[in-house]
């Protein structure tokens, strides 16, 4: 089977470093890294940031939210769990807390971004949408274990 497409929507200023070891996996084809240069470059206004956010999800099969401390609270995380989940693309959550970043070590597990969207008939999205906790003992190999099962199941989740 060819790698999947996928989205990895994060909070870039908190856990670039741990998503990076996360895109080293190599199991999935991920959304291409932004520079810190280039990122501030797009992110001086909305247009350019949901510019990005459009371009960069279309041709992906699936949005993978690594949750950080502060993630849940970030905007553009809000509009790229959104647009995945309304374009018909699989979403799902992994927490990143127990990945250590080189500069800041581990950090405290952030609250399910999922429990902030909710459907019209009241349910939130964490209703439907699945979360990964991976173990803190080594929470790297856990993740690159079963990436591509939990993408599958979030893909097989949407389709429904």
């Amino acid at each position: 089977m060819a790698k999947r497409q996928v989205f990895y929507s994060f909070h870039f200023d908190n856990d670039v470093m741990r998503v990076q070891q996360i895109r080293n996996i190599g199991a999935i084809e991920g959304n291409t890294p932004v520079s810190a240069n280039d990122w501030e470059e797009i992110r001086k206004n909305d247009i350019s940031i949901k510019k990005w956010i459009d371009d960069n999800m279309k041709s992906r099969s699936c949005v993978i939210v690594l949750i950080g401390e502060e993630t849940a609270s970030r905007p553009w995380v809000q509009y790229e769990i959104v647009k995945g989940w309304n374009d018909h693309k699989g979403v799902l959550g992994i927490y990143i807390h127990n990945i250590k970043c080189p500069r800041n070590g581990k950090c405290n597990q952030g609250p399910n971004p999922f429990d902030n969207i909710t459907f019209t008939d009241g349910r939130k999205l964490s209703s439907v949408v699945k979360c990964y906790n991976p173990g803190a003992y080594d929470a790297y190999n856990d993740i690159a274990n079963n990436l591509d099962g939990w993408i599958e199941e979030a893909i097989a989740i949407r389709e429904k």
